[in-house]
């Protein structure tokens, strides 16, 4: 037998009651199985079939992993480019999730150099309505472990589609009012074309895999997780 510990985020924790839970599981066990198993047992996961991603030991991964004994098992439910998450990294770096506020300014700073002739920027602002329906605030949540690795992964792909130079994604957690900045992403070139379009692309590919969630809150009182649709 092995123990694996397993971790939920938003509508998936809502459904478990519990952030993480240690499962003891047969050896040869795969992390796809276990989704089986916890489906089962919680069938509401079930609206979730096919919209869910794996990852082991922070990891993204694929349905037939096998899981070891003392791995971390997490399953990501569709993201939204976003309870309370307490991961702050306050010091400068390209890639980053806080609980701050943003600033522009020391990422173009950063990214900008002697070569580049275009720094092209990027801020998603919380706005005060979704599908004519009011919005008090937002609250985003993240698996903040896997998510500078994963703006370094995406990063990494916009580079080997286009002429970029440096690039920087940060990203917001916790209570956001209306007007706040939830993320910035910040990329240098030579020529503004590739800079456009690989700060279009970095943007979406944040919004289809990294483990960030975002609840709104609206002003009737209501609250609900915006997941991404197929």
């Amino acid at each position: 037998m092995i123990q694996v510990r397993v971790r939920f985020f938003a509508g998936h924790r809502d459904i478990i009651g519990h952030a993480e839970v240690t499962r003891e599981l047969e050896a040869g066990t795969t992390v796809g199985t276990l989704w089986e198993l916890l489906t089962d047992e919680y069938p509401d996961l079930a609206h979730y079939a096919g919209r869910v991603l794996f990852a082991v030991n922070q990891q993204f991964c694929q349905p037939d992993a096998l899981l070891h004994d003392g791995d971390e098992a997490a399953f990501i439910p569709p993201v939204s480019g976003g309870t309370n998450a307490p991961v702050v990294n306050d010091a400068f770096t390209p890639f980053a999730i806080t609980a701050a506020p943003l600033d522009l300014t020391p990422l173009v700073a950063w990214v900008q150099t002697p070569g580049d002739g275009a720094v092209v920027t990027f801020a998603g602002v919380v706005r005060d309505q979704f599908e004519d329906r009011a919005t008090a605030f937002l609250v985003y949540e993240a698996y903040a472990e896997m998510v500078v690795p994963t703006f370094c992964q995406i990063a990494d792909e916009a580079r080997a589609r286009w002429l970029v130079g440096r690039i920087a994604v940060h990203h917001r957690v916790g209570r956001l009012e209306i007007g706040a900045t939830a993320v910035l992403v910040v990329v240098a070139a030579p020529h503004r074309q590739p800079a456009f379009e690989a700060a279009a692309y970095i943007m979406d590919r944040i919004k289809e895999i990294t483990p960030i969630w975002k609840q709104e809150h609206w002003a009737d009182g209501d609250r609900e997780w915006r997941e991404r649709v197929e």
